[in-house]
This record gives structure tokens, sequence and C-alpha cells, in this order.
């Protein structure tokens, strides 16, 4: 490793957010940003003066950042540390936060690091995702823990007798390309009214449910003898490779296996 370390700019699925992976001993100068920073020390820890004082963070600590924020960053130890950083535009998470809580006020982090269980389950699911469309799903429950989290109260969420509509939707194309925003406004709710009412409905959210649906799918036309990657774009996904990743995660095998098991 140099003296500076790595630094690697990571997929993102989702537009407004940039993903900076870091392994490094560098000492940063005091400086901002224009987004707000959120991620998690993965390796090592690190001494920063923040807005709200001086802060340690260790390896499984979330920390953030407030756009125009000055703040600085040195390792504690010899070793540096290694992080993961989402950088989210303001515009971003503000679309989320007046769809969790209109009645919310402009939003800005409390806390320079936070070791919460929850809200450091929620960063690195969103980090695991990024890369996915559906980790729209995982920044808006995140935002939501947060917000939930600084507010001290729990968020309303509008009970849904049947989300019918947005599921519907999904069963009659699967292979459509839908986002939350279209589903939601389907089901006359807020995306994050609808991800909560959709997962306690179904046990998935409606971008892991539409993908079982392409996966079923997928079985059907391979019962028909379909190619594999015509099959894969039938069924709305981006590649034959894509729809046999989300094969194996949900059946333990290829697609091409459970071809010739039925031969």
């Amino acid at each position: 490793m140099t003296a500076r370390g790595q630094f690697r700019v990571l997929s993102s699925a989702l537009a407004g957010i940039q993903v900076v992976a870091a392994d490094s001993a560098q000492v940063f100068a005091r400086h901002t940003h224009e987004a707000f920073g959120i991620g998690v020390v993965e390796r090592g820890a690190q001494r920063s003066l923040s807005g709200r004082g001086t802060v340690e963070a260790g390896a499984g600590d979330v920390i953030t950042v407030n756009p125009g924020e000055v703040h600085d960053g040195a390792p504690i130890g010899d070793a540096g540390r290694a992080w993961r950083m989402l950088y989210v535009d303001p515009e971003v998470i503000a679309g989320a936060v007046a769809d969790i809580d209109p009645a919310a006020r402009a939003f800005e982090f409390h806390d320079p690091v936070l070791a919460d269980p929850r809200v450091v389950a929620r960063v690195a699911r969103l980090l695991s995702t990024i890369a996915d469309p559906g980790s729209e799903a995982a920044l808006l429950a995140l935002v939501g823990d947060i917000l939930r989290r600084q507010t001290g109260q729990g968020l309303g969420t509008r009970s849904l007798a049947s989300i019918a509509a947005a599921r519907g939707r999904i069963d009659d194309d699967p292979a459509a390309a839908v986002s939350l925003a279209e589903l939601a406004r389907t089901a006359g709710v807020t995306r994050f009214q609808l991800l909560r009412a959709f997962a306690r409905e179904t046990g998935l959210t409606p971008h892991a449910y539409q993908v079982q649906r392409r996966i079923d799918l997928v079985r059907r036309l391979i019962a028909r003898r379909m190619p594999l990657a015509e099959a894969a774009s039938t069924a709305g996904f981006a590649d034959q490779s894509h729809m046999t990743r989300a094969f194996v995660r949900r059946y333990g095998l290829t697609p091409g296996a459970y071809a010739a098991a039925r031969v």
C-alpha cells in the first residue's frame, strides 16, 4: 500500500449516491463535502474533528457527516483504517425524509459516530445492495431508522388492509421495469408506507417480490424448453448471469441444472 492508501469508487445503482471504499493511514486536513456522508469503519480506528466535537470511531461503528460540515480525520495507531462511505446528494435525502415524514423539518445527522446495532445493520445492508436498483428500499429504511432515533418517536405508516394493487401490477407483468415510486402511486401511498406494508403482508420488499416473480416466470419458460438466455431476457433480467445469481440464491442450483433435471 502507498502512503496515501487505496481509494476506490464503487458502483451505485441509485442516482445521487456515490460509494467510496478506502484503506488508508492518511491524515486528512480539514475539509467539507457537498453531500451527506454515512458509512462504516471496517478495520482499525480513527479520530476526527466534526462540527459536533472531536470523536473517535472504531471497527463496526457508523460515521456520518453533514453537507458543508468541516471535519478532518486521522488514524489511531500505525495500521491505518478501512472504511466504506456513501455520499448522498442532499436532494436524495430530502426526498426520502419528505416521503417518510412530511412534517419533518430540514434533516441533518445529530451524531458523528453511531454504534446503534439497528443503524449499523441498515448501513451494511445498503452498502451490500447499492449496485442493485432494489437498494432504494434499503435507503428509505436507513433514513427512517435514523429519523426515528433522532426524534425519539416512531414514524407513522398508514396501515393498509391490502397492497393488492401494487402486488397485482407486479404479478401481471413481472418482467416490466417498475420503480418503487410507481408502485407507491398505484397503491396510493408513499414509498415508505408501501415498503413497510408490502413487507408486512408478503415478507418481501417490492423489489425482492418482483425478482421472485421473475424467477417463477423463468421456471415456466424453462419448462417450455426456452433457451436460458432468451428466458432471462423475457423475464426481465439484465442478462443470463443476473438470472443465474438470483436463481441460485433462492434454490441452490443453476437454471441450467434445473433445466437438465426436468429432461
